[in-house]
């Protein structure tokens, strides 16, 4: 019967000695921590600033993403193998569930989005640039969700982003937002072209990667797909790009209204060579007849303006001065 004292009373917990042990090691803990966070060398974790875009001087006004009501569904995610990785948010979900969009799929088997060419394209060429101590904004026109756009926002570089179709306005939005750029990136809601005004554009049912201002280049890979027409402003890159502004890429994917597009940055493409902007165009001949145009028209104008060295990459053309 040793133990029968033990069984029979109960054990005192908050006897004074454990009460001291207990304020002691509290009081220690956080005399640590606060060592901790006052160390000059521990690790700084970066704060974003975000800042409201300054007011604009351009003769449109940028689109604005805080007042514009939020896209739903979002679904988004990071893009695989870049030396800049970024997000961007599907505006084309595909035909849920018996045929969603691939990278849906991809998501839900752990894989990031699948790679753009275009935007590994401008990632290279501007990384080459910076080498050379190059800057300037990087121009997209016909930014569709921005994967050429936050290619080049999430380097550093400042963008100005032209897409017409709201929807797409609206993923570029959650784009700036999943990938911190607000002050990088500046948006249209416009079409580039060769005159200021409205212009009748046409877009997809289901589909907001092929609109056009043209219906039959709209409905050219989607024949079935019902096609709605609306007014949309236009504005010529001369009117919105001032004489000072360095440009250093212009992008332009606009499915077959490139020769519009260029005619209207005239101005711009006739800079000297150390300061003309490298041209990276849609060429696709069956979106140029649907406009009235054609490779051989663009590169004739082109070549007019200096730009007398293009390089096919796929349907792409990549064109510099050479004089």
């Amino acid at each position: 019967m040793a133990n029968a004292w033990r069984r029979t009373h109960p054990t005192k917990i908050l006897t004074p000695k454990t009460l001291l042990l207990f304020v002691s090691t509290s009081f220690l803990l956080l005399f640590f921590f606060y060592l901790s966070t006052q160390n000059p060398n521990s690790p700084k974790i970066p704060q974003t600033k975000f800042r409201r875009p300054s007011i604009s001087t351009r003769p449109i006004n940028p689109f604005n993403c805080r007042n514009a009501p939020q896209a739903h569904p979002v679904f988004a995610n990071t893009v695989e193998g870049l030396n800049f990785p970024f997000m961007y948010s599907l505006s084309d979900f595909g035909n849920l569930p018996e045929k969603p969009h691939k990278n849906i799929v991809r998501t839900l088997k752990g894989k990031a989005f699948r790679r753009p060419d275009i935007s590994a394209t401008v990632q290279e060429l501007l990384g080459k640039m910076r080498s050379e101590n190059r800057s300037g904004v990087f121009v997209d026109i016909g930014a569709n969700v921005g994967m050429a756009s936050f290619a080049a926002a999430v380097m550093g570089f400042k963008v100005l982003a032209f897409e017409p179709v709201f929807e797409n306005l609206q993923r570029i939005c959650d784009g700036i937002y999943f990938n911190r750029v607000e002050e990088f990136v500046e948006v249209f809601e416009a079409a580039a072209s060769d005159a200021t005004g409205n212009i009748t554009f046409h877009k997809l049912v289901g589909r907001l990667d092929n609109s056009a201002v043209s219906a039959t280049g709209a409905k050219l890979a989607f024949k079935s797909n019902e096609e709605i027409a609306l007014q949309v402003k236009s504005i010529p890159l001369d009117e919105v790009i001032g004489e000072s502004e360095p440009v250093l890429m212009i992008k332009i994917d606009v499915q077959g209204w490139e020769h519009h597009v260029l005619k209207g940055a005239s101005k711009l493409l006739s800079r000297e060579k150390s300061e003309a902007p490298y041209l990276i165009y849609e060429e696709d001949e069956r979106l140029l007849a649907a406009s009235n145009s054609s490779s051989q028209e663009i590169r004739s104008f082109l070549r007019g303006l200096g730009y007398k060295q293009c390089v096919q990459h796929g349907t792409d053309a990549h064109c510099t001065k050479t004089d």
